[in-house]
């Protein structure tokens, strides 16, 4: 009786916490919060820090900055690469939604990348129980992905989910509520803005940043070869004589330089279906595999990939907000958090 008063009178919240975005649901509310994982840190005279900005305020300061101010990404790679960063970034999330209105604390499930250490765990805890969180759960990003683009994880049923995201690629046969073969690879959004970068260098002698390289990759990026050809123009710098300058770039530009980090999922992929029993195989050939995450909006990746691995492969409805809505339902549905949510 005592916890339905405090789910009547507080606000529990889901974190997706990404390598790029943090997306926050508030229960009953939806999404609330969509912000890249950046935080802007200002040091002052005796090199005390002190929080800048959060979240896009924050992201718009990246490579801009004076020597005084970091505009930091705390997640990388998947893992947590500054712990006080993150936990200052989880902080300010929660206080923003949270404000303290609530008569009691909320209770928080976060999502987190296959994988993580105990000790990261932790320290991912133990920062949302220090911005006010009265109890903190934690989901794995593959189960996380599954639940929120529909499939029915709790069923004796095998099926596959693969989740590109910005710092890592989670591949996940989910089955009777839990994984039974999963697979963290650190080659997803990131690592596709830097082999655009590294393309531009080689190919046209430019130099162009991540965020140009980012926004290149959204425009004219393919995993195929498409029917109508998307052309984009890209200013840099010459490397040759240090000016300005602009290239015409194509969709088949783009299709060579993403090739190999394509490449390194599908293996990935493939090392997946290969670990799988044979009768979760068996649904996985009916089912098909689900593609959720930012990366599976890439135009053709769905075809690139079936086409390796000879099975039907969808894009989950909505792909950027399945983790965020997997999370938020586990929040909602007392028997998924349960199952599939870790209390160490």
């Amino acid at each position: 009786m005592f916890k339905k008063l405090l789910g009547m009178f507080s606000n529990d919240l889901a974190i997706d916490l990404g390598t790029a975005n943090t997306l926050v649901l508030v229960k009953g509310h939806g999404i609330v919060i969509n912000e890249p994982s950046v935080v802007a840190v200002q040091y002052d005279r005796h090199g005390r820090e002190h929080i800048l900005a959060v979240g896009q305020h924050a992201k718009d300061m990246v490579g801009k900055t004076p020597g005084n101010i970091k505009a930091i990404r705390p997640m990388k790679d998947g893992v947590i690469a500054d712990f006080n960063t993150t936990e200052m970034m989880i902080r300010y999330f929660i206080e923003k939604v949270h404000n303290r209105k609530g008569l009691f604390s909320p209770r928080v499930i976060i999502c987190v990348p296959y994988g993580l250490t105990q000790v990261e765990r932790k320290a991912v805890k133990e920062s949302a129980v220090s911005a006010g969180a009265r109890e903190v759960y934690l989901i794995e990003e593959p189960m996380a992905a599954a639940i929120g683009a529909g499939i029915p994880v709790k069923e004796p049923n095998g099926n596959l989910i693969v989740d590109i995201g910005g710092g890592t690629t989670e591949i996940g046969v989910v089955s009777l509520g839990g994984l039974v073969v999963s697979k963290s690879i650190r080659v997803a959004g990131d690592k596709l803005d830097k082999t655009i970068v590294d393309f531009m260098r080689r190919q046209f002698s430019i130099l162009i940043g991540e965020r140009v390289a980012e926004e290149m990759k959204i425009q004219i990026g393919t995993a195929v070869q498409l029917e109508e050809e998307l052309t984009m123009i890209v200013k840099g710098r010459d490397q040759t004589n240090g000016l300005l300058a602009s290239v015409e770039v194509t969709s088949e530009h783009m299709r060579e330089a993403m090739k190999e980090p394509l490449r390194e999922i599908a293996e990935a992929l493939k090392s997946v279906l290969e670990d799988t029993p044979p009768d979760l195989a068996g649904d996985i050939v009916e089912n098909g595999i689900v593609l959720s995450g930012g990366g599976a909006l890439i135009r053709g990746l769905d075809k690139y990939l079936s086409n390796i691995v000879k099975l039907p492969v969808y894009v989950a409805e909505e792909p950027l907000l399945a983790v965020a809505r997997g999370t938020g339902r586990a929040l909602e549905e007392i028997e998924i958090l349960q199952q599939t949510a870790y209390d160490n």
